[in-house]
């Protein structure tokens, strides 16, 4: 029997970072299964879900808290079995100004809506002519079931006259 854990990492950038942290893991018989991995202002940062035999969890665990020790932080969760409920997921593809706060409205708006945010990625892309930051989201959203998708797209719409939504799948 097989155990889930899903870990965020967080270190000054340098190389040998994601070997250091494939090697933990492959010592306890674990196999890296997914995972999101990025540089942002001279960090590394990572999400990730691996598994390994539910007998070695617990040791696994120490062990990823001891790359510390190395400057690498690690927070590693066993993942709990969730109850399956009847959802579908879409794609969500968002563009607008930019805005503080943008962030917060988006995800209050997703959540009003019944939906809960899968996937998303986030950037500023700067507008074509203009120059100024244009907003842009991209991910998956779960919605209930019986949900219409086009209560998102009127949830997103609502937060003002300058957002694109596109729904996808």
């Amino acid at each position: 029997m097989h155990a889930s854990v899903v870990m965020t990492v967080l270190a000054a950038d340098r190389p040998g970072l994601v070997r250091a942290l494939s090697e933990t893991i492959a010592a306890h018989g674990g196999s890296w299964q997914e995972s999101r991995m990025a540089r942002l202002a001279g960090q590394f940062a990572g999400i990730l879900r691996v598994e390994c035999p539910a007998g070695e969890t617990e040791a696994l665990l120490k062990a990823l808290a001891g790359l510390e020790s190395q400057g690498i932080a690690v927070q590693a969760r066993q993942e709990e079995a969730a109850s399956p409920s009847e959802r579908e997921t879409v794609g969500v593809d968002i563009v607008g100004n930019d805005r503080p706060g943008i962030i917060r409205e988006l995800s209050a708006a997703i959540a009003s809506a019944g939906g809960n945010v899968e996937d998303l990625s986030t950037s500023l892309e700067s507008a074509p002519m203009a120059g100024h930051p244009i907003f842009h989201a991209k991910g998956l959203v779960s919605l209930p079931a019986d949900r219409d998708p086009a209560v998102l797209i009127a949830a997103i719409e609502k937060l003002g006259p300058d957002l694109s939504v596109t729904i996808e799948g």
